[in-house]
């Protein structure tokens, strides 16, 4: 039978360890309060601040998580559990983890800058990491483009947050440069007059600055290269983002056309021959 040193010491550990008990639950309905006011307080900042959706969603499921792994911590520590080997042993899982997923977390931090700073948004038209097309979507970990061939093009996100990217779709106007080669003897002040009519009956290219941006200027036409078989005639034109393909592709099409027509002719690499004869 056990002495009464014996009853009378697990009575008082039994009574503390209740009491403990009592205290836990007590830290546990509170923490469980606590959490989640501060969720809800975290998800309307992040919308009032416009953060994206999916960012948002995973940030508050990431404090979520740590929240609770404190409360569970403190709870232990209050029921009279040694800690610090949780703790040590989270730790060891944490850094053993983060090696393994270096690539996979280094993706997810491009992805939470990428929805924070936004330098690109759904519906944007980019070029990075040697593709180009229209952004799709925009995940944590990875970034989906359709190219124009109807290409669905996946890129990670810690490439694409750290590499150098072209956004041709945050300015409202584009300039479209062509150049255009002749045959030497060409009466140069002819087809600039020519190519100037083109341009002219085109709706879509702007004809001079506009309020609204700085850069944007009337259309240029100029001599700028002599090459081995011709000369080169440069034109810049401003027209809107949305136009610019249709520019493009009328400059291209109606030059060549209207230009033939009338004699203009088109040169072509070639190499002459002599021989000789001894």
């Amino acid at each position: 039978m056990l002495s009464p040193e014996t009853y009378s010491m697990l009575g008082q550990w039994a009574l503390g360890f209740c009491k403990n008990l009592i205290v836990a639950f007590i830290v546990y309905f509170i923490g469980k309060w606590i959490i989640k006011r501060l969720i809800r307080l975290i998800t309307k900042l992040m919308e009032r601040s416009k953060v994206e959706k999916s960012l948002h969603t995973f940030l508050a499921s990431i404090v979520n998580v740590v929240l609770w792994f404190t409360l569970v911590i403190i709870i232990v520590s209050i029921l009279g559990i040694e800690t610090s080997s949780f703790i040590a042993l989270f730790a060891s899982a944490g850094v053993a983890i983060g090696m393994a997923l270096s690539g996979t977390l280094q993706n997810f931090a491009g992805g939470v800058m990428i929805l924070l700073f936004k330098p690109f948004k759904v519906g944007d038209y980019i070029e990075a990491q040697g593709y180009a097309g229209t952004v799709k979507e925009i995940q944590i970990f990875n970034t989906i483009i359709r190219t124009n061939d109807a290409q669905t093009i996946i890129i990670p996100n810690g490439g694409l947050s750290t590499g150098s990217m072209k956004n041709y779709s945050t300015e409202k106007y584009r300039r479209v440069d062509q150049e255009f080669q002749f045959a030497y003897g060409t009466d140069y002040e002819e087809v600039k007059k020519a190519i100037r009519t083109i341009i002219d009956q085109n709706a879509d290219i702007l004809q001079g600055p506009v309020d609204d941006s700085p850069v944007v200027a009337e259309p240029w036409i100029g001599l700028t290269k002599l090459g081995d078989s011709g000369v080169s005639v440069t034109t810049r034109c401003w027209c809107l983002g949305t136009n610019y393909w249709a520019v493009n592709g009328y400059m291209n099409e109606t030059v060549y056309q209207k230009l033939k027509e009338r004699g203009f002719m088109f040169p072509f690499n070639r190499m002459d021959v002599t021989i000789l004869n001894k």
